[in-house]
């Protein structure tokens, strides 16, 4: 398969790109530190880094940002930059990539945990994240049946535990190639519209 990897220099993609090129053309995006840059809360930005892969079997997006504060921290500005990103910016990915997937081709979208159990200074990002689970579900109802979109909802993975486990109390950190399953799930399997969710 011929496989382009939105934020494929990040924690998760690194992993991913790792796996997938071991038996497929893998291409990385990112807004810095890859061959391809995108940059995804801009639409223009989607379009031109499309028109220079070509047409693809697969895209993975594990790319977004959203503003983490407390609720009476948060300006309507903060609030946009998880919606133009996170939210928006994988929407117009579908929006836009969807003429060049070849039949059977899927696209793999990222949310995460907070989407049904935030934790505290999460409010926007748990907002977006949840967003995009309608989204999914949503979406499959219109498109072509030749195109799958999946979404993969993780929760704090173990190569990020230095940086976030602070925000997380309690949580059991996932494994990272318990992580990797539920994308190769979504590429290499055939459900569409399904929320993979990776919690414990």
């Amino acid at each position: 398969m011929r496989i382009l990897i939105i934020g494929g220099g990040g924690t998760i993609g690194k992993r991913l790109t790792e796996y997938f090129r071991k038996a497929n053309e893998v291409l990385v995006a990112g807004r810095s530190n890859a061959n391809l840059t995108v940059d995804i809360a801009q639409s223009a930005s989607i379009e031109s880094l499309l028109e220079k892969t070509g047409k693809l079997d697969a895209i993975i997006c594990a790319a977004g940002e959203a503003k983490w504060a407390n609720f009476d921290d948060l300006t309507e500005d903060d609030y946009y930059i998880g919606l133009r990103s996170k939210l928006m910016g994988q929407v117009n990915l579908v929006r836009l990539a969807k003429k060049y997937i070849t039949a059977g081709g899927s696209i793999t979208l990222t949310s995460g945990i907070l989407a049904e159990d935030p934790v505290a200074m999460t409010t926007s990002a748990a907002m977006v994240n949840g967003a995009l689970h309608s989204f999914v579900k949503a979406v499959v109802l219109d498109l072509n049946q030749d195109l799958r979109i999946n979404v993969v909802a993780c929760g704090l993975v173990e190569d990020a535990i230095e940086k976030y486990l602070d925000y997380f109390p309690g949580h059991h950190p996932i494994p990272m190639d318990k992580m990797l399953r539920g994308y190769i799930r979504s590429v290499e399997g055939r459900g569409t519209g399904e929320i993979i969710r990776i919690y414990q």
